[in-house]
Order: C-alpha cells, then sequence, then structure tokens
C-alpha cells in the first residue's frame, strides 16, 4: 500500500484509488476513524475469480460508432487495471464496484466454448465477424491459466467463422496458430491498443497491461505470421497522452501493421470521479487542465453519449486530433485502402449435439 500525497491509499498493481459504490447502490458505507486500533491495510489486494453462469457468450450491438454486431468478452472485469476503462460501470449491475472491485472480482464465462458451439449451431444463426474483447481485454492476465479466450477461439476455427479480436497483451502471441491459420483463408484479424509509448506514465494508468514495447512486439510478430493487425491509439488523453499521437502510429507502422484507429477518453458514468482522482494523485499540476479539455470537447460535460460524436469529440480540439490522425496516417500510409472484409462464405456450422454426421456423397 502506498499513501498518495493527498493522503489517500493506493494498492500495488491497481489502477482505481478507491472502490465507490455502483450507481445501483441503494446503501453507502463510509469509513470513519472512532479512535480505536486499526490494523495496517494490506499492501495489493488479492484478485478472485468467479463463473459468469451465463446462457449464451454473443452479444449483439446496434450502435452506430462501432464497427460491428456481433462480440463475445470471455470476463467480466479486468485485473489490467485501466484506471479509464469505460467498461467499470458495467460492474455495477453486479452489484459490485466499478473501483478496485472491477479489478479484483472477475467473472468468467463458464462453459464459453459449449455455449459458442450451441449457437452457431442453431437453424437460424447468421455469420457475421464475430469480435472478441471489445468491453475487457480477452488476454487478461488470468487467461493464462483460464484460458477461456483460447477455447472461443478454437470453436471460431473449427467452424470458419471470421473473428477480430481487441487486446493490449502481448499474450495474444499464444494463440498465433490459431489466428495465422485462420487469417490464410481471411478469418482473423488483431487490434492492438496502444496508449502511450512511456512506461512510467503506463504504468499508474494501465498497471496489470502489457508494456508499450511489448506490444509493438506482438503487432510485429502478428503481421509477420500474416494476420492483419491494426493499431487503436485508445483512448487519447488531452494534455497527457494526445502529443505521442504521432509516434505511436509510426512505431505501429513499424511493426508492419496495415490500419489505424483512435478514440477519445470517454468518462461516462462513475469513471469521472475514478479518473479525476487519479489525476488528482499522479498528475495534480495538470489535472485542471486535462478536465478542462476533455469538457471542451463533451459539450461542456465528462462525457458525451451521442452516437456520432462519443468516440471523436467536437470543438476545435478534437478537430485538430482529427487532422493530425488524419495527416500521420497518410504519411505513413496506413488506412490507404478500405479494409477488406472478413470471409464469411467459409462458415460451416458445428454439428448439434445428439445429431448424425453428414454423409458428403
Amino acid at each position: 500500500m502506498r499513501r498518495t500525497s493527498m493522503g489517500r491509499q493506493s494498492f500495488t498493481g491497481r489502477g482505481a484509488l478507491s472502490n465507490p459504490p455502483g450507481r445501483f447502490d441503494r446503501q453507502k458505507l463510509e469509513a470513519v476513524d472512532d479512535g480505536w486500533f486499526l490494523e495496517e491495510s494490506p499492501d495489493s489486494i488479492a484478485t478472485t475469480l468467479e463463473p459468469d453462469r451465463a446462457r449464451s457468450v454473443i452479444t449483439t450491438n446496434d450502435s452506430p460508432d462501432i464497427p460491428f454486431e456481433k462480440s463475445i468478452n470471455p470476463y467480466r472485469g479486468c485485473s489490467n487495471g485501466c484506471v479509464y476503462c469505460f467498461a467499470r460501470p458495467s460492474h455495477a449491475y453486479l452489484g459490485l464496484s466499478p473501483g478496485i472491485d472491477f479489478e479484483t472480482r472477475l467473472f468468467y464465462k463458464a462453459d464459453a466454448a459449449k455455449l459458442l458451439e450451441a449457437e452457431l449451431a442453431r437453424p437460424d444463426y447468421v455469420c457475421k465477424p464475430i469480435t472478441v474483447g471489445a468491453n475487457t481485454d480477452p488476454y487478461q492476465p488470468v487467461e493464462r491459466q483460464m484460458k477461456v479466450t483460447r477455447s472461443i477461439l478454437e470453436v471460431l476455427a473449427r467452424a470458419r467463422h471470421p473473428v477480430t479480436v481487441i487486446t493490449k497483451s502481448a499474450m495474444v502471441l499464444r494463440d498465433l496458430d490459431l489466428l495465422a491459420e485462420m487469417a490464410r483463408n481471411g478469418l482473423a484479424t488483431v487490434g492492438v491498443s496502444v496508449t502511450s509509448l512511456d512506461n512510467e506514465l503506463k504504468r499508474t494508468l494501465e498497471p496489470r497491461a502489457a508494456s508499450p514495447q511489448a506490444r509493438l512486439r506482438a503487432l510485429a510478430a502478428l503481421s509477420a505470421a500474416g494476420v492483419p493487425s491494426g493499431v487503436l491509439v485508445a483512448p487519447v488523453i488531452p494534455a497527457l497522452t494526445d502529443h505521442e499521437m504521432e509516434r505511436i502510429l509510426e512505431e505501429a507502422a513499424r511493426a508492419g501493421v496495415r490500419w489505424a484507429g483512435y478514440v477519445l477518453l470517454r468518462l461516462p458514468y462513475e469513471i469521472k470521479d475514478l479518473f479525476t482522482e487519479w489525476l488528482d494523485q499522479h498528475y495534480p499540476e495538470r489535472a485542471a487542465h486535462v478536465m478542462s479539455l476533455i469538457s471542451a470537447m463533451r459539450g461542456g460535460r465528462a462525457n458525451d453519449p451521442r452516437f456520432g460524436f462519443r468516440m471523436r469529440g467536437t470543438g476545435p480540439y478534437a478537430e485538430l486530433l482529427r487532422n493530425r490522425f488524419r495527416i500521420a496516417c497518410r504519411r505513413l500510409n496506413l488506412n490507404a485502402a478500405a479494409r477488406d472484409p472478413l470471409n464469411t462464405a467459409l462458415f460451416r456450422p458445428p454439428a448439434p449435439p445428439g445429431s448424425q454426421l453428414r454423409l458428403e456423397l
């Protein structure tokens, strides 16, 4: 445990500094020093892992801001600990905090492979590319033992189903055998998120995520293996990481990526307070400036949820970011042509449980 300059405690390897109640909680607790002896707080908080008894694994999306309709998230919660993570508020639906709980109380999709096979085998299933990792990182540290993501990719590979993987982990290379084979048939692509190239900033902003250098090496290995890959400069944080946009794109282009994207920082619901708390601790001298720029790009608020604006923002500063990104991509030959759509024509549904094998005569 560390004490911040403002007297708060922070925990080793965790991004959030507190554990505020979720927005649906009716009861709120407040710690009060009554003068009695208190035991020393631990330096770190252990991660717990429980099965998520979902009845399906594929979720659908109708947002015009997101370029996919179907996604799979192998885990709820994420021990990467990225303090800005837009998925944090989802823990409130479980009666848990978007703060420390989100990083330490994790849920994995039990029987994910079995459920996925059943969904793909439905007679009315329509094959459309699936994105794995749209909410929480499919290669967060617990994946090394649980291998839920691996099991999902194995099902998709057998069914010749197209997939896009989004991660900020070099662990994606563990599954390069599957991804490279699928890519040869136009069935796989990978996007790696790089927020900053500054290791010291990454240590507090994304405490358990892979180093920036490891992510770039992963992109190079994916590209060398023939897996179409791209970099996501996400999120772009004004007055903190935005100055790195061009350099991140340059390093990714050097690694062989074909496409790039960026997302402006979003602070919906409880994330606003968690991020402000983090800024006050780690960058007190510029916290007010960062938040003022965010407000200027979000219509005077910390978040603008409107479709068409929430990913990019509005106003002069947001327009400057758009122009910088466009010019850098043109210079580096990124997004030079439309990305080839993933192949849906090869899909072969898994045989439903108990069905007879068809003889190809």
